[in-house]
This record gives structure tokens, sequence and C-alpha cells, in this order.
């Protein structure tokens, strides 16, 4: 067997360690199952074998879930068309069986958990008569597959209720939430947290010990679900009768994976597992036949692995790690990069103007850290993080400092003074990185002597939660520093993209739309609560009204005034900048001021402004829900395309990671090149032009779009030659 190594010690114990070659973590992929068809042929055959251990030969961990080369080839047809649900049922419903053979095979099995042990890898778990786990603080277990637009297909749906009931299962499964040790333990999904490095032996000595325990609970005559299921039992129906409603309201109906678990749950929890996993295997296969699901595996996983471990990152390049982060600027922005910065190991000297500000930054930074005390973060670790950061005014204290991020005032000519001021401590040839999120990185870079070494990072805020980082090229960044940035963003444990340079480079630019859009609704007379609800329905995190007033009203004249200023006659100028200059003129300038699109009474709750109905008549006719729904997404994916064409975009994967971790994109979507993928470029080019045809020429179809509709591209296809920038 080529992946699983197969051992019978003298006590008739057999062990199985599982070590998949080529993969840094344990996968499920077609060899896998062949050498697990052998195993348990093996274990209930042979006589000399009393029973197995299942255990990892790798460090990384026990194991996760399916090989995603091997799950995406299910998806994939000769012919280039998707299978119908019917044949990836044949293939899903095969690990079934083979887990169910494991649980029936007449011997006792215990799974040895050292690490992670999640998806497939934790149903494999589950399907084992007793789990014994090491208690290391970093060991995570659970079903996530939701996140990824699937739910649990190798049976989990079918076995944690029965463990651990349905309700408190549901939970785990409808969020994606994972165990640690402890927790495992009290809610009963684990028998035995043992200390980290002797699970295998834990599990050997159970096996030893209880020759005789080859039946599960479930197939033991009479067995029922902790705290009850079926048609007649109050509690069950209760929890049932509660998750539907509560999962449509959560997901907006845009998930096809949460209601396919609730089914396979409500349908399979009274039957025999034998029937069960047929179940769960039925609607696993047509939750994956779906394009949604494959498009969320190749953004949310496939490609967002891909950026973490450096796909865009020039390949002839050293290793370039930062030891000494120089943070200019001490405010919420400065403040938030040195804490992650701190935390990842980097010396940290947060430099502001007035040591005031700076010692608030550090004051930030223990904020954050005590808030985390007890869950993974102790005193000592506090303390020690703390210490490496050094809140100053003295630009010499930067001296050493072998990476700089500028967090200071969005203004071009305080940017200069301090990249100057910086440049006289560090010398020109350390890498200078500036998180902003409209200046030009190639202007801003004239005030460092050698812009090849200087870059765009920008950050989203609050950074300790936000996972994006948008790495932006100037017109002569070189290689080194790119390499330089994206060593930063691994060590500091964010995903990064990639862009060219442009007002607003992709994500601020596009996601901008969005609330452009919500403003111009409102001008033409639109209810905005409808507003609203319909930019949640189509999956965005909140309205763009809502949105608005918190990055604030204010802010986005500011910029627009000074893109108006720089761009003088190019300025394109949109609806939306007379009705947001009237929101600030009336003194509604967001949350900031207690009073935007909506009112924020003290100790109250935030409410729709009625002064919105004076600022804004009410129009008589209002449109239907899904009309404004269409214009808030064909705004933003519209947008998206100009950049791709544009050059801002190199790859349509970078698009769809920026889009769904920069701003919330609807990732149920994949993204919105994912999407127009989806719904046809064709489609896309025809609503686009229903819409500029009654809405203005923010909608017009790029010159690209229109000649990949008329040639059958798509962004993940070949598509022909750019039109010039």
């Amino acid at each position: 067997m080529e992946t699983i190594r197969f051992d019978i010690d003298a006590d008739g114990i057999a062990t199985l360690t599982i070590d998949v070659p080529g993969q840094s973590m344990n996968v499920i992929g077609p060899d896998f199952l062949a050498d697990l068809d052998t195993a348990i042929t093996r274990i209930a055959s042979e006589e000399g074998i009393k029973g197995a251990v299942i255990a990892s030969g790798k460090d990384s961990g026990f194991m996760a879930g399916m090989d995603l080369k091997y799950f995406g080839s299910m998806l994939a047809s000769a012919d280039g068309q998707r299978p119908a649900p019917t044949a990836i049922f044949d293939n899903v419903f095969v690990l079934n069986q083979l887990f169910r053979r494991l649980e029936t095979a007449g011997k006792p099995v215990a799974c040895a958990i050292e690490g992670t042990c999640v998806g497939g890898g934790f149903e494999l778990a589950l399907a084992c008569h007793r789990r014994f786990v090491g208690d290391s603080p970093k060991t995570q277990l659970g079903l996530p597959e939701i996140l990824i637009g699937l739910f649990p297909g190798g049976g989990g749906s079918q076995r944690l209720p029965r463990i651990m009931g349905v309700q408190a299962s549901l939970m785990y499964m409808l969020q994606g939430k994972l165990f640690r040790p402890a927790e495992a333990a009290m809610l009963k999904v684990v028998d035995g947290v043992v200390p980290q490095g002797t699970a295998l032996a834990a599990a050997k000595d159970w096996v030893k010990a209880n020759p005789t325990a080859t039946t599960q609970p479930w197939d033991v005559k009479g067995f029922k679900v902790p705290g009850g299921a079926g048609g007649f039992n109050p509690a069950f129906v209760q929890t049932m009768a509660g998750a539907l409603p509560m999962t449509l309201k959560q997901t907006q109906r845009n998930m096809n994976a949460p209601i396919a678990l609730l089914s396979a749950v409500y349908e399979g929890i009274t039957l025999p597992m034998d029937r069960a996993i047929r179940i769960e295997s039925k609607y696993f296969a047509k939750v994956a036949a779906d394009p949604q699901a494959s498009n969320m595996i190749r953004t949310l996983f496939v490609n967002k692995q891909a950026a973490e471990r450096g796909a865009r990152r020039p390949k002839d390049e050293p290793k370039a790690p930062t030891t000494k982060l120089a943070m200019l600027g001490a405010g919420m922005m400065g403040a938030g990069i040195a804490t992650v910065a701190a935390q990842a190991g980097m010396d940290v000297v947060l430099f502001d103007r007035d040591q005031a500000y700076a010692e608030k930054g550090k004051a930030h930074v223990e904020a954050v850290l005590a808030k985390r005390l007890g869950r993974g973060m102790t005193p000592e670790k506090m303390a020690a993080t703390l210490a490496r950061v050094t809140p100053t005014t003295d630009y010499a204290a930067l001296a050493g400092a072998d990476f700089v991020i500028e967090a200071v005032f969005e203004d071009v000519a305080i940017k200069a003074e301090v990249t100057k001021q910086v440049e006289a401590v560090l010398g020109a040839d350390t890498i200078f990185g500036s998180n902003t999120s409209t200046l030009p990185i190639t202007k801003l870079a004239n005030a460092w002597s050698k812009p090849e070494n200087f870059i765009g990072v920008h950050f989203f805020s609050p950074v300790e939660k936000m996972p994006l980082v948008e790495i932006i090229l100037g017109e002569k960044t070189g290689p080194a520093a790119i390499a330089k940035a994206l060593d930063f963003v691994a060590q500091i444990k964010k995903t990064p993209i990639v862009v060219h340079d442009s007002r607003g480079f992709y994500t601020s630019r596009s996601f901008g739309t969005y609330v452009q859009e919500g403003a111009e609704l409102v001008g033409e007379g639109i209810n905005p609560a409808l507003i609203e609800n319909a930019g949640k329905q189509l999956g965005m995190p909140t309205g763009p009204l809502a949105v608005s007033d918190e990055v604030s009203i204010e802010l986005g004249v500011k910029i627009m005034t000074a893109a108006k200023k720089e761009l003088g006659d190019a300025y394109v100028p949109q609806g939306s900048d007379d009705i947001m200059v009237k929101m600030v003129e009336a003194d509604r300038l967001g949350r900031k001021n207690g009073k935007g699109w909506y009112d924020y009474p003290e100790g109250g709750k935030k409410h729709l402004s009625p002064v919105l109905g004076d600022l804004f008549p009410r129009a008589d006719a209002q449109p239907d829900v899904e009309e404004v729904k269409e214009r808030l997404l064909y705004r933003q994916l519209i947008e998206c395309a100009r950049c791709f064409e544009e050059g801002v975009l190199e790859t349509p994967e970078d698009g769809d990671i920026g889009a769904i971790f920069g701003w919330g994109f609807a990732p149920y979507t994949g993204g919105p090149f994912s999407h127009m993928d989806t719904v046809g470029i064709a489609h896309v080019v025809a609503v686009l032009d229903r819409l500029a045809t009654a809405h203005g020429p923010r909608f017009a179809p790029t010159a690209q779009l229109r000649e990949m509709a008329a040639n059958g591209a798509t962004f993940y296809r070949p598509v022909p030659s750019r039109a010039a920038a």
C-alpha cells in the first residue's frame, strides 16, 4: 500500500499509519481509498488481528478532507460538461461504504489523533469505535465543509448527531465550527484527551482491553439519539422547525449546502445507518453538481491557499522575512498592523509625530492581546509580545528596520514628507510599503529615491480580523519589493492579492460602486429600506447605506473631491457625487457623528433616518427587489471587469479572492469573475446593455466583455487578448 503502513504487533493489534506521499497533510484520494479498502479487508478477515488503531505518520496532523484535485475530477467529464448528480453519487458513496465497512468489520477500531483532524479525516475518526486525541492547544477537529459550499458527505451528517445530539451538532456543522480537544471531550465527540504524543498508546491500550467492543451505539437495537429524534419527539421537531427559518435568514436563501444538510439530517436521523448514509450521499451529490460548490471551493480553498503559499511571489527572489518593522502612524490602522506584526514575532517601532499618540497605539495592541487571554494567549506571551512594540517620535529609532509600512494621513504631501525623513535614516535600499486605500502608488513612490523599492500594502480595518492584504505595484516596483511584501503577509498569516496601480486600486474602486449605486437609488427616490434589504438578499454583509455610514460619508466626499482635483477634466462625474455632498452639507456624516443614512440614538438601536424622505423625496413608483438587487450586483461586476481589462488585475483568481475577503462580495458566487463565468458572459453583456440604456453609461459593457461573449470565452478559460488600456 502506498498511503497506509500496515503493522501488526505481538498483541494482534494492527496499526494503520496514514502517510499520503507528496502531501504536506494527509488527504483522501483514490490511492488512499484503495489502500483503506485493502486494510479493512485484512482487519475483517485475518483471525490473528484482534483490533486496529488508525494514526497519522505526518507531523502536520491526522488528516484533512478530500484531495480537491480528486474531487475536481469528479466534477469534470471528458466533454467539459458537469456530470449528473447520479455520477457524483456513485463516487461519493464509495467513501461512505468504506467507512461503514470499517465500523462493521467485527473488530474494535480506535483512532489516535494528533494535530488537525477535519473534514473527511474527522468523518473517518467518527467511524471508529473510539477516538483519543493529544492535548495540543493547536489541535482542531470538526466538519468545516459548509464554509466552502459543501456539507459533510462521508457520514458526518449522520454520525455526529447520533453522538452529540441533533441540536448541538447542527450548531457546529451549519457554522463550520471546529472543536478544541477539551471541548470535543466535553461533548463526547472524542473519548479521551491524553498528553500530546501519547494518543497512539492510549488507543492501543483501549483496543487491547476491549476485544468485544465491535459495534457502534447506533447499530445496537434500541439506540436513541441524544436529546431525541423523529417526528413525534417535541425537542427534535422544535429544533428542525427553528433551524430552517434561521438558516434561510442567515443565508438569504442563496446557499445550497445548509438546506441540503438540514434535509439529510431530518430524513436520515431515524433510519438505520446504511440507509442514512445513502440519503446523505444523495444530497451531497446534488450540492456538488451545482456550480456554486465548485466556484466556492476554487476561490475559498484552492486559490486562497495558493495565494497564501506564494503563487504571485517572484520565483527567483530569496526569502526576505521581516525582523524589525518600522510602522509609521499609530492610528487604528497602524496600531492594528503593529499588533499582527508583533504577534508574528517581529520587533515593531511604532512611530507617530506625538508621543501620546504613539503610546495610545501601543495601548491598542495591549487591549487586543488582553481580549485573547485564555484563548491561546497567556500573560507571559502577552508580555513578550508587548515588549516587541516600541512607541516613539524619534526617526532615529527606526534604524535597523528592514521593512517600512506607512499609514499616516491620506495626503500626498504629508506622506511624501514622512517618506523622505525615513529614507534619511534607513536608506533607499530598504523596502517601503504604503498603506493607502486610494492614492496612486506610482505618485507616492516619487518621494523614495529608488521607486523599485516602493510598494503599496493595503490593509483592511480592523487589521486583526480582516484576512486580506492588497499588494499594489507601482509602475517601477521591482521583484525584491514584491517578494518582501508577500513574505511579510505570509508571516502575519494573511491572504494576499497582487494588483497594479490605479486610483482606488481594485478593492476600494470596485467596492465603492456598491456604495455609489446605493446613493444613486436613494437620489431616485427609492425606499432606503428596500435598498438595504436588497443588498443583504444579494449576499452582501450589509446594505450599501449602512456600510457607507461605517466608512463615513464625509470620507467618501473627501476622496471624491481629491480625485476631481487630481484628474481635472479627466474626472468622470457620478450621479452619487451630488447626493453624498448633499448629505455632508446636511451634517449627516455617518456613524462618526451619530447621523448619516441611519440615525444612531444614544443607548438605542440604529434605524434608517426619516430625514431621508425630506432630503430625497420618495418616488411614487417603486421597483421590485429583484431590480434593485440586479443594479447593486451589476454595478460591481462591471467595475471588476473594467479593472481586468485595464490590467489593474492580472488574474481572475486575485479578483475573486479580493472581492470576497476584501469587501464581502457575495461568497456563494465564488467571486465576481466566477459568477460572470457561471451565468455566462453573453448574459452579463445583455444585462449590462439593458441597464446602461435605462440608467446610464456606468453600466456599459467593456470591449473585452463583448469580445469574450462573441467568442464564448470565460475568465477562467483562455480569453482573447486584452483591449489596449
